[in-house]
């Protein structure tokens, strides 16, 4: 493939500061069938988009190419938990978390992710919402010790102790079967 068009696609998502601008660049990229998340990453960075846009973007990039949903989402959710924690704002960190383990349920690192997001000062994001997402992966991955760590971790956090010692205990049991 001639390089000309992504140095001109990788430069519009870099430089570009008007909306039209980057989304033709993006409809040119998958025109052309790039699927390398390197490019996109640059796109999500653009620090002219609003979190909304950049939402849009991944949910069109994920719908032509399924195969960079999981990193498409964990970049973004590291990202959305990087740039928007100043606003005490983890919901897009948060969805972008479940995203991603939607896409690969038997993958430790978003729930652990979603967790450290987690600001036991100003109790955000939910402790509850938390729970619940790092609960679903229970059932999925290989070895759910670390999950069990950071149930306690939350439920501590919550006052919990019945709850803490619980997830205590299942975190120094071993590895499940």
């Amino acid at each position: 493939m001639d390089k000309q068009p992504i140095d001109e696609i990788r430069r519009q998502f870099e430089l570009a500061t008007e909306f039209n601008d980057i989304f033709d660049a993006f409809e040119q990229a998958l025109e052309l069938q790039i699927d390398d998340i390197d490019l996109y990453k640059i796109l999500f960075w653009n620090k002219s988009l609003s979190p909304d846009e950049v939402a849009l973007f991944a949910d069109q990039l994920v719908k032509k190419f399924p195969s960079l949903a999981y990193e498409a989402y964990m970049w973004l959710g590291e990202m959305s938990a990087l740039t928007l924690a100043s606003e005490d704002n983890f919901d897009h960190a948060m969805d972008y978390y479940k995203k991603a383990a939607l896409e690969k349920p038997s993958a430790v690192e978003p729930y652990v992710k979603a967790v450290l997001c987690y600001d036991p000062d100003i109790k955000i994001p939910p402790a509850q919402n938390l729970i619940e997402l790092v609960k679903t992966g229970i059932s999925h991955v290989a070895d759910p010790k670390i999950l069990y760590q950071r149930l306690a971790f939350l439920y501590d956090q919550l006052g919990n102790d019945e709850m803490t010692q619980y997830y205590k205990r299942l975190s120094e049991e071993g590895p499940s079967q």
